[in-house]
Protein backbone atom coordinates (compact mmCIF):
# COMPACT_ATOMS: atom_id res chain seq x y z
CA UNK A 1 0.00 0.00 0.00
CA UNK A 2 1.00 3.18 -0.74
CA UNK A 3 1.13 5.46 2.10
CA UNK A 4 3.75 8.59 1.01
CA UNK A 5 2.62 12.36 1.22
CA UNK A 6 2.38 12.61 -2.56
CA UNK A 7 4.24 11.61 -5.91
CA UNK A 8 6.84 14.29 -7.25
CA UNK A 9 8.59 13.88 -10.99
CA UNK A 10 11.38 16.36 -11.03
CA UNK A 11 13.00 17.02 -14.04
CA UNK A 12 16.67 18.45 -14.07
CA UNK A 13 18.18 20.40 -17.51
CA UNK A 14 21.32 21.19 -18.24
CA UNK A 15 22.52 24.03 -16.09
CA UNK A 16 25.07 24.39 -12.87
CA UNK A 17 22.09 24.78 -10.57
CA UNK A 18 20.97 21.14 -11.21
CA UNK A 19 23.54 20.14 -7.94
CA UNK A 20 21.31 21.82 -6.04
CA UNK A 21 18.60 19.75 -7.38
CA UNK A 22 19.82 16.93 -5.37
CA UNK A 23 18.74 18.86 -2.17
CA UNK A 24 15.09 19.52 -3.61
CA UNK A 25 15.11 15.83 -3.93
CA UNK A 26 16.12 14.89 -0.14
CA UNK A 27 13.68 17.31 1.02
CA UNK A 28 10.56 15.51 -0.47
CA UNK A 29 11.78 12.44 0.26
CA UNK A 30 12.69 12.98 3.79
CA UNK A 31 9.09 14.72 4.32
CA UNK A 32 7.72 11.11 3.21
CA UNK A 33 7.31 12.08 -0.78
CA UNK A 34 7.73 9.70 -3.83
CA UNK A 35 10.18 11.08 -6.31
CA UNK A 36 11.35 10.16 -9.67
CA UNK A 37 13.42 12.30 -11.66
CA UNK A 38 13.62 12.49 -15.23
CA UNK A 39 16.69 14.31 -16.34
CA UNK A 40 17.93 15.61 -20.22
CA UNK A 41 21.34 14.42 -21.68
CA UNK A 42 23.17 17.82 -21.27
CA UNK A 43 21.91 17.56 -17.31
CA UNK A 44 23.86 14.38 -16.98
CA UNK A 45 27.00 16.73 -17.69
CA UNK A 46 26.10 17.82 -13.84
CA UNK A 47 25.02 15.14 -11.54
CA UNK A 48 25.46 11.44 -11.83
CA UNK A 49 22.97 8.67 -12.85
CA UNK A 50 24.22 7.02 -8.89
CA UNK A 51 23.63 10.23 -6.79
CA UNK A 52 20.37 10.79 -8.38
CA UNK A 53 19.00 7.16 -8.00
CA UNK A 54 20.83 7.14 -4.66
CA UNK A 55 18.73 10.17 -3.31
CA UNK A 56 14.90 9.40 -5.12
CA UNK A 57 15.59 6.00 -4.13
CA UNK A 58 14.15 5.21 -8.27
CA UNK A 59 15.44 4.93 -11.53
CA UNK A 60 16.34 7.64 -13.09
CA UNK A 61 14.66 8.16 -16.51
CA UNK A 62 17.00 10.01 -19.55
CA UNK A 63 16.21 8.35 -22.86
CA UNK A 64 12.65 8.63 -24.56
CA UNK A 65 13.32 4.57 -26.03
CA UNK A 66 15.27 3.05 -22.48
CA UNK A 67 15.18 -0.67 -23.80
CA UNK A 68 16.38 -1.67 -20.36
CA UNK A 69 13.06 -0.53 -18.73
CA UNK A 70 10.02 -2.50 -19.00
CA UNK A 71 7.99 -1.64 -21.95
CA UNK A 72 5.46 1.08 -21.17
CA UNK A 73 4.81 4.21 -22.66
CA UNK A 74 7.35 5.79 -20.51
CA UNK A 75 6.32 9.59 -20.68
CA UNK A 76 2.51 8.75 -20.64
CA UNK A 77 3.24 6.14 -17.15
CA UNK A 78 5.26 8.70 -15.02
CA UNK A 79 2.79 11.89 -15.88
CA UNK A 80 -0.12 9.47 -14.81
CA UNK A 81 1.96 8.42 -11.56
CA UNK A 82 2.80 12.14 -10.88
CA UNK A 83 0.75 14.53 -8.35
CA UNK A 84 2.58 17.73 -9.37
CA UNK A 85 5.75 17.82 -11.66
CA UNK A 86 8.84 20.55 -10.85
CA UNK A 87 11.51 21.45 -13.10
CA UNK A 88 14.49 22.74 -11.91
CA UNK A 89 16.61 23.74 -13.05
CA UNK A 90 14.78 25.07 -15.89
CA UNK A 91 17.18 26.57 -19.04
CA UNK A 92 15.81 29.10 -21.63
CA UNK A 93 15.90 25.51 -24.00
CA UNK A 94 13.83 23.69 -22.12
CA UNK A 95 11.56 26.70 -21.19
CA UNK A 96 11.25 27.32 -25.25
CA UNK A 97 10.83 23.88 -26.24
CA UNK A 98 7.49 24.09 -23.66
CA UNK A 99 5.98 26.87 -24.50
CA UNK A 100 5.85 26.20 -28.06
CA UNK A 101 4.95 22.60 -28.10
CA UNK A 102 8.33 20.82 -29.36
CA UNK A 103 8.96 17.73 -28.09
CA UNK A 104 12.41 15.88 -29.27
CA UNK A 105 13.13 14.13 -26.03
CA UNK A 106 11.96 12.62 -22.73
CA UNK A 107 11.50 15.55 -20.59
CA UNK A 108 9.94 17.48 -23.06
CA UNK A 109 7.57 14.99 -24.21
CA UNK A 110 6.63 14.57 -20.79
CA UNK A 111 5.75 18.36 -20.28
CA UNK A 112 3.73 18.07 -23.08
CA UNK A 113 1.64 15.34 -22.24
CA UNK A 114 1.37 16.77 -18.46
CA UNK A 115 -1.71 17.64 -16.92
CA UNK A 116 -1.06 17.57 -13.30
CA UNK A 117 0.10 21.47 -11.83
CA UNK A 118 3.97 21.99 -13.54
CA UNK A 119 6.37 24.05 -11.47
CA UNK A 120 9.29 25.70 -13.52
CA UNK A 121 12.64 27.35 -12.22
CA UNK A 122 14.33 28.93 -14.57
CA UNK A 123 17.95 28.93 -14.06
CA UNK A 124 20.51 30.87 -16.40
CA UNK A 125 22.45 33.54 -16.89
CA UNK A 126 21.10 37.25 -16.51
CA UNK A 127 21.04 38.64 -19.47
CA UNK A 128 19.65 35.29 -21.44
CA UNK A 129 16.77 35.67 -18.58
CA UNK A 130 16.25 38.99 -19.25
CA UNK A 131 16.21 38.57 -22.91
CA UNK A 132 12.68 39.44 -24.67
CA UNK A 133 11.49 35.83 -26.23
CA UNK A 134 12.96 34.65 -22.72
CA UNK A 135 10.59 36.68 -20.96
CA UNK A 136 7.94 36.10 -23.82
CA UNK A 137 8.06 32.06 -23.49
CA UNK A 138 7.76 32.86 -19.33
CA UNK A 139 4.89 34.43 -19.93
CA UNK A 140 3.02 32.01 -22.58
CA UNK A 141 3.91 29.16 -19.57
CA UNK A 142 2.15 31.46 -17.04
CA UNK A 143 -1.07 31.88 -19.71
CA UNK A 144 -1.06 28.28 -19.69
CA UNK A 145 -1.41 27.35 -15.79
CA UNK A 146 2.43 27.11 -15.00
CA UNK A 147 3.70 28.23 -11.65
CA UNK A 148 6.57 29.89 -12.30
CA UNK A 149 9.59 29.89 -9.57
CA UNK A 150 11.15 33.58 -10.60
CA UNK A 151 15.03 32.87 -10.16
CA UNK A 152 17.03 35.63 -7.61
CA UNK A 153 19.20 38.09 -7.81
CA UNK A 154 23.21 36.73 -6.70
CA UNK A 155 25.90 35.61 -7.65
CA UNK A 156 26.02 33.43 -11.70
CA UNK A 157 28.14 30.78 -12.81
CA UNK A 158 29.52 32.81 -15.26
CA UNK A 159 31.14 35.34 -12.96
CA UNK A 160 28.81 37.99 -13.24
CA UNK A 161 25.55 38.84 -10.40
CA UNK A 162 22.15 39.68 -11.70
CA UNK A 163 18.78 38.09 -11.41
CA UNK A 164 18.86 34.31 -12.65
CA UNK A 165 19.89 32.61 -9.87
CA UNK A 166 17.54 29.40 -9.41
CA UNK A 167 15.96 29.83 -6.25
CA UNK A 168 16.88 27.60 -3.37
CA UNK A 169 15.88 23.92 -3.17
CA UNK A 170 14.06 25.19 0.47
CA UNK A 171 11.99 27.93 -0.81
CA UNK A 172 10.73 25.36 -4.30
CA UNK A 173 9.73 22.56 -1.87
CA UNK A 174 7.56 24.94 0.20
CA UNK A 175 6.19 26.37 -3.11
CA UNK A 176 5.20 22.76 -4.32
CA UNK A 177 4.04 21.54 -0.97
CA UNK A 178 1.82 24.56 -0.40
CA UNK A 179 0.22 23.99 -3.45
CA UNK A 180 -0.58 20.76 -3.10
CA UNK A 181 -1.63 20.77 0.37
CA UNK A 182 -3.92 23.96 -0.51
CA UNK A 183 -5.33 26.07 2.01
CA UNK A 184 -3.91 25.69 5.56
CA UNK A 185 -6.56 24.31 8.42
CA UNK A 186 -4.63 26.88 10.98
CA UNK A 187 -4.25 29.72 8.71
CA UNK A 188 -4.51 32.39 10.50
CA UNK A 189 -4.98 30.87 13.85
CA UNK A 190 -2.42 31.39 17.25
CA UNK A 191 -1.95 28.09 18.46
CA UNK A 192 0.07 27.95 22.10
CA UNK A 193 2.30 24.94 22.77
CA UNK A 194 4.30 23.97 26.08
CA UNK A 195 6.76 21.07 25.53
CA UNK A 196 9.48 19.64 27.99
CA UNK A 197 9.70 18.70 31.48
CA UNK A 198 9.99 21.76 34.32
CA UNK A 199 12.91 21.63 36.82
CA UNK A 200 11.78 22.14 40.30
CA UNK A 201 14.91 23.43 42.63
CA UNK A 202 15.87 21.97 45.50
CA UNK A 203 18.93 24.24 45.70
CA UNK A 204 21.04 26.09 43.22
CA UNK A 205 22.50 22.74 41.80
CA UNK A 206 19.54 19.95 42.43
CA UNK A 207 16.47 19.62 40.82
CA UNK A 208 13.23 17.44 40.81
CA UNK A 209 12.32 16.81 37.47
CA UNK A 210 11.30 14.09 34.87
CA UNK A 211 12.46 12.32 31.72
CA UNK A 212 10.38 14.02 29.02
CA UNK A 213 12.36 15.00 25.99
CA UNK A 214 10.21 17.98 24.79
CA UNK A 215 10.47 16.26 20.88
CA UNK A 216 6.34 15.66 21.44
CA UNK A 217 6.03 19.39 21.92
CA UNK A 218 8.60 20.63 19.43
CA UNK A 219 7.37 18.32 16.42
CA UNK A 220 3.42 19.54 17.22
CA UNK A 221 5.06 23.23 17.02
CA UNK A 222 6.58 22.35 14.26
CA UNK A 223 3.49 21.04 12.28
CA UNK A 224 1.13 23.81 13.51
CA UNK A 225 3.66 26.23 11.93
CA UNK A 226 3.89 24.17 8.52
CA UNK A 227 -0.22 24.60 8.88
CA UNK A 228 -0.31 27.71 8.92
CA UNK A 229 -0.27 28.73 13.02
CA UNK A 230 1.61 31.28 14.69
CA UNK A 231 2.54 29.33 16.87
CA UNK A 232 3.71 30.49 20.79
CA UNK A 233 5.82 27.19 22.10
CA UNK A 234 6.33 27.54 25.81
CA UNK A 235 9.03 24.76 26.78
CA UNK A 236 10.87 23.81 29.75
CA UNK A 237 14.94 22.94 29.68
CA UNK A 238 15.52 20.80 26.63
CA UNK A 239 18.40 20.88 23.63
CA UNK A 240 15.93 21.13 20.78
CA UNK A 241 15.99 24.01 18.36
CA UNK A 242 12.85 25.20 16.75
CA UNK A 243 13.42 25.32 12.71
CA UNK A 244 10.07 27.15 11.52
CA UNK A 245 10.30 31.17 11.81
CA UNK A 246 6.78 31.02 12.71
CA UNK A 247 7.49 29.92 15.90
CA UNK A 248 8.07 32.35 18.63
CA UNK A 249 10.03 30.46 21.39
CA UNK A 250 9.56 31.21 25.44
CA UNK A 251 11.84 29.17 27.69
CA UNK A 252 11.10 28.37 31.54
CA UNK A 253 12.12 26.17 34.07
CA UNK A 254 9.80 26.04 36.72
CA UNK A 255 5.99 24.71 36.80
CA UNK A 256 5.46 28.10 38.48
CA UNK A 257 7.29 29.65 35.67
CA UNK A 258 5.28 27.95 32.95
CA UNK A 259 1.68 28.53 34.30
CA UNK A 260 2.75 32.34 34.18
CA UNK A 261 3.74 32.28 30.93
CA UNK A 262 0.83 30.57 29.77
CA UNK A 263 -1.81 32.58 31.90
CA UNK A 264 0.03 35.55 30.10
CA UNK A 265 -1.07 34.56 26.47
CA UNK A 266 -3.69 31.92 26.54
CA UNK A 267 -6.36 34.98 26.27
CA UNK A 268 -5.06 35.63 22.55
CA UNK A 269 -5.06 31.85 21.46
CA UNK A 270 -7.28 29.74 19.42
CA UNK A 271 -5.93 26.48 20.42
CA UNK A 272 -3.61 25.71 23.06
CA UNK A 273 -1.86 22.10 23.41
CA UNK A 274 -0.18 21.33 26.53
CA UNK A 275 2.12 18.89 25.81
CA UNK A 276 4.57 19.46 28.74
CA UNK A 277 5.34 17.07 31.19
CA UNK A 278 4.76 19.94 33.92
CA UNK A 279 5.94 18.34 37.94
CA UNK A 280 3.21 18.11 39.93
CA UNK A 281 4.38 18.80 42.93
CA UNK A 282 7.68 21.03 43.93
CA UNK A 283 10.49 21.97 46.91
CA UNK A 284 8.36 24.13 49.07
CA UNK A 285 11.68 25.56 50.45
CA UNK A 286 14.59 25.37 47.75
CA UNK A 287 18.12 25.74 49.73
CA UNK A 288 20.22 29.07 49.15
CA UNK A 289 23.06 27.36 49.14
CA UNK A 290 24.30 23.94 47.75
CA UNK A 291 23.39 21.08 50.54
CA UNK A 292 26.03 19.62 51.76
CA UNK A 293 26.20 15.85 52.41
CA UNK A 294 26.28 15.10 56.13
CA UNK A 295 23.08 13.15 56.95
CA UNK A 296 22.19 10.02 56.39
CA UNK A 297 18.73 11.00 55.08
CA UNK A 298 17.33 14.30 53.66
CA UNK A 299 13.86 14.68 53.91
CA UNK A 300 12.06 17.16 50.84
CA UNK A 301 8.70 18.63 52.00
CA UNK A 302 6.81 19.35 48.95
CA UNK A 303 4.17 21.26 47.35
CA UNK A 304 1.67 20.59 44.64
CA UNK A 305 2.01 23.27 41.44
CA UNK A 306 -0.56 25.23 40.23
CA UNK A 307 -2.49 23.03 37.32
CA UNK A 308 -2.13 24.64 34.32
CA UNK A 309 -4.61 22.49 32.30
CA UNK A 310 -7.71 23.26 35.01
CA UNK A 311 -6.79 26.78 35.48
CA UNK A 312 -6.91 27.54 31.23
CA UNK A 313 -10.00 25.27 31.60
CA UNK A 314 -11.66 27.67 33.69
CA UNK A 315 -11.35 30.70 31.83
CA UNK A 316 -11.38 29.41 28.19
CA UNK A 317 -14.12 30.41 26.38
CA UNK A 318 -16.12 28.23 24.04
CA UNK A 319 -14.41 29.63 20.86
CA UNK A 320 -10.83 28.33 21.91
CA UNK A 321 -9.75 24.74 21.85
CA UNK A 322 -7.86 23.15 24.20
CA UNK A 323 -5.95 19.87 24.35
CA UNK A 324 -4.09 18.22 27.42
CA UNK A 325 -2.12 15.24 27.94
CA UNK A 326 -2.38 12.36 29.83
CA UNK A 327 0.63 9.70 30.50
CA UNK A 328 -1.13 6.55 32.42
CA UNK A 329 0.24 3.27 33.47
CA UNK A 330 -2.96 1.42 34.87
CA UNK A 331 -6.84 2.41 34.15
CA UNK A 332 -5.77 4.55 30.62
CA UNK A 333 -8.68 5.28 29.04
CA UNK A 334 -11.21 6.02 32.46
CA UNK A 335 -8.47 8.49 33.75
CA UNK A 336 -8.20 9.92 30.71
CA UNK A 337 -11.71 10.53 30.45
CA UNK A 338 -11.59 11.84 34.15
CA UNK A 339 -8.76 14.55 33.16
CA UNK A 340 -10.87 15.29 29.83
CA UNK A 341 -14.11 16.23 31.81
CA UNK A 342 -12.60 17.38 35.26
CA UNK A 343 -10.49 20.63 33.54
CA UNK A 344 -12.85 21.12 30.45
CA UNK A 345 -10.60 20.47 27.62
CA UNK A 346 -11.67 19.70 24.32
CA UNK A 347 -9.59 16.31 23.84
CA UNK A 348 -7.73 14.65 25.68
CA UNK A 349 -4.25 12.84 23.69
CA UNK A 350 -3.83 9.59 25.85
CA UNK A 351 -0.06 8.07 26.19
CA UNK A 352 0.48 4.70 27.39
CA UNK A 353 3.75 3.49 29.00
CA UNK A 354 2.67 0.46 28.23
CA UNK A 355 3.51 0.46 24.53
CA UNK A 356 6.71 -0.03 23.70
CA UNK A 357 8.56 2.71 21.50
CA UNK A 358 6.22 5.12 22.94
CA UNK A 359 6.75 7.72 25.73
CA UNK A 360 9.59 10.04 27.25
CA UNK A 361 12.80 10.05 25.25
CA UNK A 362 11.91 7.80 21.74
CA UNK A 363 11.38 9.34 18.14
CA UNK A 364 8.04 7.53 17.97
CA UNK A 365 5.04 7.55 20.28
CA UNK A 366 1.58 5.66 19.83
CA UNK A 367 -1.56 8.09 21.31
CA UNK A 368 -5.33 7.56 21.52
CA UNK A 369 -6.95 11.22 21.01
CA UNK A 370 -10.82 11.18 22.79
CA UNK A 371 -13.00 14.39 22.39
CA UNK A 372 -15.10 15.61 24.64
CA UNK A 373 -17.83 14.11 22.91
CA UNK A 374 -15.49 10.88 23.66
CA UNK A 375 -15.12 10.21 20.11
CA UNK A 376 -12.14 8.12 19.79
CA UNK A 377 -9.06 8.08 17.93
CA UNK A 378 -6.37 6.16 17.62
CA UNK A 379 -2.70 5.97 16.06
CA UNK A 380 -0.15 3.50 15.09
CA UNK A 381 3.66 3.97 16.33
CA UNK A 382 5.36 5.85 14.28
CA UNK A 383 7.33 9.06 14.37
CA UNK A 384 6.37 12.07 16.59
CA UNK A 385 6.23 14.32 13.82
CA UNK A 386 3.40 12.09 12.14
CA UNK A 387 1.73 11.66 15.67
CA UNK A 388 1.65 15.30 15.68
CA UNK A 389 0.12 15.77 12.02
CA UNK A 390 -2.27 13.20 13.21
CA UNK A 391 -3.65 15.36 16.66
CA UNK A 392 -3.45 18.77 14.61
CA UNK A 393 -5.92 17.13 11.89
CA UNK A 394 -8.66 15.82 15.00
CA UNK A 395 -7.95 19.65 16.30
CA UNK A 396 -8.34 21.17 13.02
CA UNK A 397 -11.76 19.13 12.61
CA UNK A 398 -12.57 21.06 16.06
CA UNK A 399 -12.58 24.45 15.17
CA UNK A 400 -14.33 23.28 11.96
CA UNK A 401 -17.27 22.56 14.50
CA UNK A 402 -17.52 25.56 16.09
Amino acid sequence: MDTSRGHILIGITGGIAAYKTMTLIRLFKKNGYEVKVVATRHAMEFVTKTTVETLSQNPLYVDLFDHDEPYDVQHIALVDWADAMVVAPATANIIGKYAHGIADDLLSTILLACSKPVFIAPAMNDNMYAEPSVQLNITLLREKGCLIISPNDGFLACGTSGKGRMEEPEEIYEDVVQYLQGPKCLSGKKVMITAGPTYEPIDPVRFVGNRSSGLMGFALAEAAADMGAEVTLITGPTHLQTQNAHIHRVDVETAGEMYQQCMLVQENQDVMIMAAAVADYTPAAPAPEKIKKTDDELQLQLTKTKDILASIGKVKRDDQILVGFALETEHERENALKKLHNKNADMIVLNSLRDKGAGFGTPTNKVCMITKDEQTFESELKSKADIARDILNVVCNLTKQQ
